[in-house]
């Protein structure tokens, strides 16, 4: 190469390369795309359950890329041009200067790998992936520090997109309500996927001046402005789901079971306020995330209520007229029906209704049952949601199983009295509590705040479900099954049930679900909370040993948290201390 054409390479070199050149005279419009702002998902007293970050992505679009290499000898050749410095530049001279710009542009590839962490290599690895089709990600979801970085950099065909992380504050306590988006921000579980459209914006776009390396260097009109996505007003009240989530956990730990759930709903609304399950996941770092960790139980899976159910076939015989609350049932202990036998736990000899309930008789309410015709007996758990979606809008959720057919065995009507032969989820059983509690009105149930329930209706009359509230609590008596499930200040109605697991090859002799269900405070009830502990194994696995401690632990934080006035003054600690 000649001195005079040495020169001029190292002249154009300081040009292109010291003076931004390609930045400056290879200037043009473009239109791009402008992301959306995803909705926030908060709880009912505005607190941030999900909320999005800026996260900008870095692309590298490998057409650009390559085209840039190839643009580079005329755009120099034209500038020498206008400079007068020669009219053409000759082969070698256009080798020397395009390895000058390409050994500068291997340099920044190995600040920008550098930088971003990547492995050396990795870029020219993209490059020869996408054969110069499309464009690829170099890496997701990166701080906006590290994107301005990025850019300072000015590859040629490198961009920095404007996007959003989702993160969620609660981490695991409510991470099987909210699931959970991909890397495009779309919803993929639980109510990220439900409500997609809603959460979802819509992107803009707008006309920019992009630069020889194919960078913005400044807005020219904006065509259409990015609309963000509506925000979402959970029931949930974070302070009781994260009650409801730490006694859980300690539960299933404590009683080494499998899993559990729990729901608290508003007696009065129907808004479910928590819904916890176990095991969790952290939605804010999903490596080696499985199905089976962001299943939510409470909603999506079902199992047999067991003695849970025994206080609607109180409520349905008194309000049909079929027994009297001052009827007795003798037990015995055994009780045949045909070729079947229906058993107690222990021979409980002649009950009343009450004593039925609060000794939990599977022979009484039995008895009950085959008072009842089939129809009617039926009609009641169809109205009380058994069987139905309970219509949540939750991806998934589970509507049960509940025999449709009038032509019923007499043992048949029998066990469905105590609980088997019908399954139903977490959320099921404790919707159908709200009967009881709010005075005979069923609710619907909802996850999104709201002032009152326009599809509540009427299930048992108000006497009815008064008087078997107060049949209740005698079940949160030492003479009954769920002492542990008292609530120090407050009156408690409740029930339990110990159901053993179906198999494949019928019941398993060692494996149960310990329920409880209850509500307080039993003279106005303002709560309704439903335990599931699955297969607790160490040592204890009735619900009101296993399941009933959750609930007053739950229950007692929750009515102090929400104010609820105390309705049983003399069994505070606080007021007998000072009596003493």
């Amino acid at each position: 190469m000649s001195c005079m054409a040495v020169l001029v390479v190292r002249a154009v070199h300081l040009q292109v390369f010291k003076k931004d050149f390609l930045q400056e005279r290879s200037r043009y419009v473009d239109t791009v795309s402008i992301s959306s702002y995803r909705g926030i998902i908060e709880d009912r007293n505005g607190e941030a359950l999900a909320i999005s970050s800026p996260a900008p992505s870095v692309t590298i679009n490998p057409k650009e890329f390559v085209k840039d290499d190839e643009s580079v000898i005329a755009l120099m050749e034209k500038q020498l041009r206008v400079d007068k410095h020669l009219e053409k530049l000759s082969d070698s001279d256009k080798q020397e200067v395009l390895s000058l710009y390409r050994r500068e542009k291997t340099e920044k590839i190995g600040q920008l790998e550098s930088l971003l962490r990547l492995p050396a290599g990795k870029v020219n690895q993209v490059l020869e992936e996408k054969k110069g089709k499309g464009f690829a990600y170099l890496v997701k979801k990166i701080s906006p520090e590290l994107a301005g970085q990025v850019k300072d950099l000015k590859l040629a065909g490198v961009d920095v997109l404007r996007e959003f992380k989702r993160f969620y504050p609660s981490g695991e306590v409510a991470a099987h309500l909210l699931g959970f988006t991909n890397a495009e921000d779309v919803g993929q579980v639980a109510l990220e996927k439900s409500y997609e459209t809603v959460l979802k914006g819509m992107d803009g776009k707008k006309r920019v001046i992009k630069d020889g390396l194919h960078q913005v260097i400044a807005d020219v009109e904006n065509i259409a402005s990015p609309v963000p996505g509506k925000n979402l007003e959970l029931s949930i009240d974070q302070r009781i789901q994260y009650l409801a989530y730490r006694e859980l956990q300690n539960a299933v730990k404590t009683n080494k079971a499998k899993a559990g759930a729990i729901v608290v709903l508003d007696a009065k609304t129907g808004e479910i306020l928590a819904a916890a399950n176990q095991p969790s996941f952290n939605p804010n770092s999903k490596a080696d995330l499985k199905e089976i960790l962001y299943r939510n139980r409470a909603f999506t899976e079902v199992f047999e209520p067991g003695s849970t159910v025994k206080p609607f076939v109180v409520a349905a015989a008194l309000d049909g007229k079929y027994i009297r609350s001052g009827d007795w049932f003798v037990t015995g202990g055994v009780y045949p029906i045909g070729t079947n036998i229906v058993k107690d736990t222990h021979n409980y000899g002649t009950l009343d209704v009450e004593g039925v309930i609060k000794k939990s008789s599977n022979i009484g309410v039995a008895k009950m049952a085959l008072k009842m015709p089939v129809d009617y007996f039926l009609g009641i758990y169809n109205k009380l949601g058994f069987g139905d979606s309970p219509a949540t809008g939750f991806p998934g959720e589970a509507s049960g199983r509940m025999p449709r057919t009038k032509r019923l065995r007499d043992f048949d009507r029998a066990i469905l009295a105590y609980g088997y032969g019908l399954n139903m989820s977490a959320i099921q059983l404790a919707r159908s509590y709200t009967a009881l509690a709010d005075d005979g009105i069923l609710h619907s149930v909802s996850l999104l705040k709201r002032d009152e329930d326009v599809d509540a209706r009427r299930v048992f009359s108000e006497k009815t479900a008064r008087k078997v509230r107060v049949m209740m609590e005698s079940v949160i008596t030492k003479e009954g099954t769920a002492y542990e499930a008292r609530v120090d200040g407050y009156r408690v109605a409740g029930k339990t049930g110990t159901a053993k697991k179906a198999g494949a090859h019928g019941y398993s002799p060692n494996s149960y679900f310990a329920l409880f269900s209850g509500l307080a405070p039993a003279s106005n009830p303002r709560l309704v909370i439903v335990v599931m502990i699955d297969e607790p194994s160490a040592g204890q696995y009735y619900g009101g040993l296993v399941a009933a401690p959750v609930f007053s632990k739950v229950m007692g934080g929750a009515l102090r948290l929400l104010g609820v006035t105390p309705d049983q003054e003399n069994t505070m600690p606080v007021l007998l201390a000072k009596k003493n």
